[in-house]
């Protein structure tokens, strides 16, 4: 086994990048069944989920990586290109290779978006782009078992990660609930605002598929038009029966996935 050092970088700025002292040890094992590249590029990508790989972590041109990590070049291209393909590295003429961002890969449980990436080091913020009182539509009335017509709140919220955007949020919570402050809401997830009035989460219906964002959706989440996007449909419950939140959310494919895991039927 081997340990071998990669510098990281100051946050990632486009025109200037600055290196830091401190180093990530990769222990690649050369006598493993599992080809190096293959190595090099799981424990690169583990480094950026968890954080020890920012936004903006400077990895050097192939030749240098390759150097400090006693590889050959064409195993460490290999292994860079597998992470560029998943938009996790980019390549910059005259920097080398730069980490972009991480994807989150987001449990199918019943959690909130802003604690699920405040949990993965994903600084989450919120910006508030509707907040008022609606009649409820036949979609709205029957998700959360109210009158067509009656009063619901409706709230959409563009969700972001390390400052890009992540995801679009819309809401819609009975009234009556609890009081949807817009600068709580930036400040904290719309669960956590529930549980904060005594409401317990208890199960949900959920819904998930995937489809290409419009001009409109493209230009909110920063992605060009046609983009796949993830949608995820949602209706929460209390402990009580009662539906407390529907939501309809679409998110970013290249920055978010839906993690499975699944069991043999008996």
């Amino acid at each position: 086994m081997t340990s071998v050092p990669v510098n990281r970088s100051a946050a990632y700025s486009p025109a200037v990048t600055t290196s830091a002292p401190d180093a990530l040890d990769f222990a690649l094992d050369r006598s493993s069944p599992v080809p190096l590249y293959y190595q090099l590029a799981q424990q690169l990508e583990a480094a950026i989920e968890h954080g020890a790989l920012g936004p903006g972590s400077l990895l050097g041109n192939e030749i240098e990586l390759a150097g400090r990590l006693g590889l050959s070049r064409p195993t460490v291209r290999q292994a860079i290109q597998s992470l560029v393909d998943k938009g996790l590295l980019v390549r910059r003429r005259g920097v080398g290779t730069q980490v972009v961002h991480s994807q989150v890969k987001r449990p199918l449980e019943l959690s909130s978006l802003y604690d699920d990436l405040e949990s993965a080091g994903q600084k989450p913020a919120t910006q508030v782009l509707r907040n008022e009182v609606v009649r409820a539509s036949a979609e709205v009335a029957a998700a959360l078992g109210i009158a067509e017509g009656g009063e619901v709140h409706r709230l959409e919220r563009l969700r972001l990660a390390h400052g890009e955007p992540m995801a679009f949020l819309s809401n819609y919570v009975p009234t009556g609930l609890l009081d949807l402050d817009t600068e709580r809401l930036q400040a904290t997830g719309l669960y956590r605002m529930l549980r904060s009035v005594g409401v317990t989460l208890h199960s949900a219906r959920q819904t998930v598929g995937a489809r290409c964002a419009t001009a409109e959706e493209a230009e909110r989440l920063g992605e060009p038009e046609g983009a796949a996007l993830l949608t995820m449909q949602r209706t929460a419950y209390d402990d009580t029966g009662r539906a407390v939140e529907y939501g309809t959310h679409i998110y970013r494919a290249s920055r978010y996935s839906f993690d499975f895991q699944l069991l043999v039927r008996p």
